[in-house]
């Protein structure tokens, strides 16, 4: 019979899957996991960041392969790219085996990203057989399985951003799909209308082609309208005949691109903030319910309540975050621990995962080394003067003003005597600054890790490259008060605009792969000095005389993967070409290759870039809108109380500190008084909103419509909440307001 774990050791499990829970809440993770000591381990290693790090490169390598293979960039025998393929698929599957040995098996077979998984890397072994066995023969087919391959960056878990975007289309399709319908229809009346029109007149375009006697001709040309691609050519032939037809132009764009792309940015934005706001709701139960399975886990009775223990608490706190210090974790246990009665009630430890994650600068202020030397000059009333100068606004104002002189002497002739004279001078003004700062600040400070410009201004006032003064006043600009909300959205919103641009990758891959499979070779680009007629007509006798060789827009080609993208980043952009790079292909292949267009304008244009938009104008809102949580209030007022606190204003303005010496100290409310008139030790100061994410802005957004003690459905509700769960089916005034 097996033998009873030990207190201590069962005790050790108990925190480590505790931690693995708060883990989850803290990184908004969402996978069932089994709780035996084995598959807790595994759990651990499967979150691993050198786990995540590999399969994102081994993710990496398989999408980059199509640059390798036939038509490629650069390539590689066929035995080379399949080997490496094999290897990806290798690691692929043993990331999908490991990610079974931690999940039940009736989870695991239920989730549709793994099945997949499975699926895309049995068929893409399927394809590598047959391709590999036709090209030993010398027959030449299709590489159809390179289409899949973002499937395996769509579906491990660790791309559940890119998956929720993918959601948010999915879930915003049919609306649109009711939109575009009526925007097609639109187009196929003004079609008819136009052939009705100008059908029987005997026009003709620039090139000598009769002018819309063909309805799927007119389709098109009207489609491409609507993104003023073809505009005004489409119309002169009939504007030259009689000026009164630019009305029912006039009228088409009107309806069309104004009213209708509007419409669809309406919808999109609509539906789009419907179902994030149910994907947060989401988030925000799941993490309240992951910590209260910790608590659960944690949990003792102390006379009518259940709490943890301060002692669990502390381990539990440094096995979720090895790296804490012991100051900062000191500040979260008074703030958890609010009246210092040696444990943590319920409410409390259910905000850990929000204390966690709320990055909490610790900074050491350190006395000049002037001040320790010779104290009596540096207090002395000259010496106190200069650093007040240096430390007041003013400063800063003069030398941004120095600076913009600076620029406009650059841009004026360097020959002139004046103007290289004038370069001395202001070299002779940068060093006087750094000296003074250097004077009036910790030099350790100055020049430390948080102080990057400072180090800079350094390396180039010696060099005085001309763009010095452009950088700093770029600089100056950015940060200045009044652009900071903005900066400081862009950058919160910089990870999330990275999911959708692995959301344009995904979408840009697979049209960039059926591309070349549909028009590699019938395009090629020759030297412009060439004068051969290949090179005229784009290797291609269907383009002669056409507007796409006449123009030589020949490199536009789906040879290789490079020139794919290149191609469809200008179709994205949506400027003349889109029409004449629609027609070329067109030519040398079938008038159906304009559907391809079509479809990828639909995609991304209409879909995804108005998804985007949707996203850009949600973020700013929220940034606007949104004060400081409750959990940042919660430290801040700690921290203030405790006396060791130091305003963000100060490490710009004022004082500039160092954070890397902090030490592994505690404190006391009297020791951070003492330490605050004497400005150096320890303090504390939240760091600035640059740190949050959109996801945890917009997720604290709904939790404050959360009542602290709610404890959330059970989990199957939770999963399967939906968009109609909030809004009601029948508004009323009181739910619109």
């Amino acid at each position: 019979s097996r033998k009873p774990a030990s207190p201590s050791l069962s005790e050790d499990q108990d925190l480590l899957l505790a931690a693995a829970y708060v883990s989850d809440a803290q990184y908004n993770r969402n996978v069932p996991f089994e709780t035996s000591p084995r598959a807790i381990r595994l759990y651990y290693f499967y979150n691993h960041w050198t786990m995540q790090v590999a399969i994102y490169f081994f993710i990496c390598v398989d999408l980059s392969l199509a640059l390798f293979e036939e038509p490629a960039l650069f390539p590689l025998p066929f035995l080379a790219t399949s080997i490496a393929e094999v290897l990806c698929l290798t690691a692929f599957f043993g990331r999908l085996v490991h990610f079974a040995k931690v999940t039940p098996q009736m989870v695991f077979w239920k989730d549709t990203k793994n099945i997949c998984i499975m699926v895309t890397i049995a068929l893409t072994l399927i394809d590598l057989i047959i391709y590999g066995s036709l090209e030993a023969v010398n027959i030449h087919s299709v590489r159809w399985s390179r289409a899949l391959r973002p499937v395996f960056l769509i579906n491990f878990p660790e791309s559940r951003q890119i998956r929720r975007t993918f959601r948010s289309i999915r879930n915003t399709l049919p609306d649109i799909l009711y939109v575009f319908l009526l925007f097609m229809f639109s187009v196929m009346i003004f079609s008819l209308m136009a052939l009705k029109l100008f059908g029987d007149r005997g026009l003709r375009t620039v090139e000598g082609l009769p002018y819309f006697t063909n309805i799927l001709e007119i389709a098109f040309e009207l489609y491409v309208l609507v993104t003023t691609a073809n505009s005004p050519d489409v119309m002169m032939p009939a504007y030259n005949f009689n000026w009164w037809y630019s009305l029912y132009f006039i009228t088409y764009i009107i309806i069309n691109t104004y009213i209708f792309m509007s419409v669809f940015l309406a919808v999109v934005y609509n539906n789009y903030r419907k179902h994030l706001k149910n994907e947060i709701r989401k988030l925000v139960y799941l993490k309240r319910h992951k910590m209260m399975e910790a608590f659960n886990i944690l949990k003792v009775k102390v006379g009518t309540e259940f709490v943890v223990m301060e002692a669990r608490w502390r381990r539990l706190a440094r096995t979720v975050m090895p790296h804490i210090s012991s100051p900062h974790l000191e500040l979260l246990l008074r703030i958890s621990d609010e009246g210092q009665k040696g444990y943590v009630d319920k409410m409390n430890f259910l905000r850990l995962a929000d204390l966690l994650n709320i990055h909490v600068v610790t900074v050491n202020i350190k006395r000049h080394p002037l001040e320790e030397w010779m104290p009596w000059v540096y207090q002395s009333s000259v010496s106190l003067l200069i650093q007040r100068m240096v430390r007041h606004r003013i400063f800063v104002w003069v030398y941004d003003i120095i600076i913009l002189i600076n620029a406009i002497f650059i841009a004026l002739d360097e020959k002139n005597p004046f103007i290289s004279y004038a370069e001395w001078l202001f070299l002779s003004l940068y060093i006087i600054e750094i000296l003074l700062k250097l004077y009036t600040y910790e030099p350790r400070a100055y020049f430390g890790k948080k102080q990057f410009w400072n180090c800079q201004t350094c390396w180039w006032g010696v060099g005085f490259p001309p763009w010095l003064p452009f950088c700093r006043l770029v600089l100056e600009t950015l940060f200045h008060p009044r652009f900071r909300l903005i900066v400081t959205t862009l950058i919160n919103i910089g990870p999330t605009i990275l999911t959708f641009g692995g959301l344009i990758l995904v979408v840009y891959y697979v049209f960039a792969i059926i591309g070349m499979e549909a028009f590699h070779g019938k395009v090629r680009f020759f030297d412009p000095n060439f004068t051969t007629p290949d090179a005229l007509m784009c290797g291609n006798p269907a383009l002669k005389d056409s507007a796409f060789a006449r123009d030589r827009y020949c490199k536009n080609n789906f040879n290789d993967l490079a020139s794919s993208f290149i191609v469809l980043m200008e179709l994205t952009v949506v400027n003349q070409c889109c029409a004449l790079l629609a027609d070329g292909f067109a030519l040398v292949t079938h008038q159906a290759a304009r559907l391809y267009f079509i479809s990828f304008h639909v995609v991304v244009v209409i879909l995804i870039i108005n998804i985007f938009i949707a996203f850009i104008l949600e973020a700013f809102f929220v940034a606007y809108s949104l004060e400081k949580s409750e959990v940042e209030t919660a430290i801040e007022r700690k921290i203030q109380e405790l006396g060791v606190g130091i305003q963000e204003e100060e490490m710009h303005d004022g004082k500039l500190v160092d954070n890397t010496d902090a030490k592994d100290s505690g404190f006391s409310g009297d020791d951070g008084d003492n330490k605050r008139k004497a400005l150096k030790g320890l303090y504390f100061r939240i760091a600035s909103k640059k740190y949050r994410t959109v996801d945890a802005l917009l997720q604290q957004m709904f939790e404050s419509e959360i009542a602290p003690e709610d404890e959330g459905p059970p989990l199957d509700e939770i999963l399967n909440f939906s968009p109609s769960d909030i809004y009601p089916k029948v508004p009323n005034f009181e739910n619109s307001a």
